[in-house]
């Protein structure tokens, strides 16, 4: 149960990172109205929440981890909300990346 509350922590944190950072970035940049820019701010606040309910104590490991995540997230997002193709190179990255996350997270346990 650990294992799917963390993955589920980091799902919800980048979730919440990329939907305020995208509504920010869409409210500056391609013109959305002000409520816009708001959300994407009072996301980023609960964002900043999020990662404290890991059970993971050390600060650090935790947010190395999150990194990974919230790269696989961004190719995600972009992929599906902007239309964005990745290729070989991004999803061959992103595969390392998540090997990433489980060997900071859980390589000790080995």
């Amino acid at each position: 149960m650990t294992f799917l509350r963390t993955i589920g922590i980091f799902l919800l944190a980048g979730l919440a990172e990329i939907s305020g950072g995208w509504l920010i970035w869409q409210w500056l940049r391609d013109g959305k109205p002000l409520m816009w820019g708001i959300s994407g701010g009072l996301i980023l606040i609960f964002y900043g929440v999020i990662p404290t309910l890991q059970n993971e104590v050390d600060f650090g490991r935790v947010y190395a981890a999150y990194g990974g995540v919230f790269v696989v997230l961004s190719i995600l997002w972009a992929w599906y909300f902007d239309g964005w193709t990745p290729d070989r190179f991004d999803l061959s990255g992103a595969a390392i990346v998540i090997v990433g996350v489980g060997v900071i997270m859980w390589g000790r346990g080995f």
